[in-house]
């Protein structure tokens, strides 16, 4: 018997029991995407998600998803969770597209989830999403709209992100003044409100038009509660001051007293530039904006 012979006999028992034991395991199956939705939503129930299963798109935003999710909770209704969502399989994440009630208002979310193996992650929760997994047939002119609200919200998403990364830049090169400085476009919005509002005196005109501008152009919820030569009123709920505690990606780049500033300096330099003074409070997120006029000392 040859030498090598030997060695294949010798081995075959060791050979014989690795095959008898990887035969004998059970084999292991990756849960479904439903199976994952429902390990969510009872993870979900059972307490806030830890940091552990978090994996955001963006690193930074682990702590504000974390957050988010807690505020979630508080109003859940489980009956809508436990409902089948939409499944919408993409590579390693499925997103879930689901209506849920929360705060008291039903809208529609996408939740996506990551998975590695048998594990699932959180990845993101969008409630602005844009089903341009609809179009018919090419090609074509028109595309799946949104309601103006969510519309209004994205393009103040938008340029409150510009301000904020521009903000940040010119503190850094220059200083923070300099950077509160640059938002100051008080001029230009006095002489837009007293040409594109001709037929009241320009000091009216400043608070019609920036009723208008606040309600129509930027869809702020605004309510002008008095208006004469000597005194305005004006209430906001701007979508810019709701950005920074909905939104997860402010409180990491800006400070909120910073953040506010810019709001103010901007109001302030408009006021003053249409010959008002300004006085802004604070009513949880919303603002009130007291526009009055000086004492004339040539009137007593």
């Amino acid at each position: 018997m040859s030498r090598s012979f030997r060695s294949c006999i010798l081995s075959f028992p060791f050979l014989f029991f690795g095959i008898f034991y990887l035969a004998a395991q059970p084999e292991t199956t990756a849960p479904s995407d439903a199976v994952i939705w429902k390990q969510f939503v009872s993870a979900m129930r059972a307490g806030p998600i830890p940091a552990d299963k978090v994996r955001p798109y963006d690193p930074s935003l682990v702590e504000p998803i974390i957050r988010i999710l807690a505020d979630i909770r508080k109003s859940a209704n489980w009956a809508e969770w436990e409902s089948a969502p939409e499944i919408y399989p993409d590579g390693n994440s499925t997103h879930y597209v689901i209506p849920l009630t929360i705060d008291g208002n039903k809208q529609t979310f996408c939740f996506t989830l990551l998975k590695d193996g048998n594990d699932w992650y959180f990845q993101h929760l969008e409630s602005i999403f844009i089903r341009l997994d609809r179009l018919p047939p090419l090609p074509v002119t028109t595309f799946p709209d949104l309601p103006e609200s969510q519309k209004a919200w994205m393009r103040e998403e938008n340029a409150a992100t510009e301000q904020v990364r521009l903000f940040n830049l010119l503190a850094t090169e220059k200083s923070k003044q300099f950077a509160f400085d640059w938002f100051r476009d008080g001029r230009g919005y006095a002489l837009a409100a007293k040409t594109w509002v001709p037929v009241v005196p320009p000091s009216r005109a400043f608070i019609l038009y920036l009723c208008w501008e606040q309600a129509n152009l930027r869809g702020n919820p605004t309510r002008l509660e008095k208006l004469d030569d000597a005194e305005a009123i004006v209430h906001l709920s701007p979508i810019y001051l709701r950005l920074y505690e909905q939104t997860g990606n402010f409180k990491q780049r800006i400070s909120l007293d910073d953040y506010r500033k810019i709001f103010e300096t901007i109001w302030q330099d408009r006021a003053k530039a249409a010959g008002w003074n300004l006085e802004l409070t604070y009513a949880g997120r919303d603002c009130i904006l007291h526009f009055s006029k000086a004492p004339d000392p040539s009137h007593p």
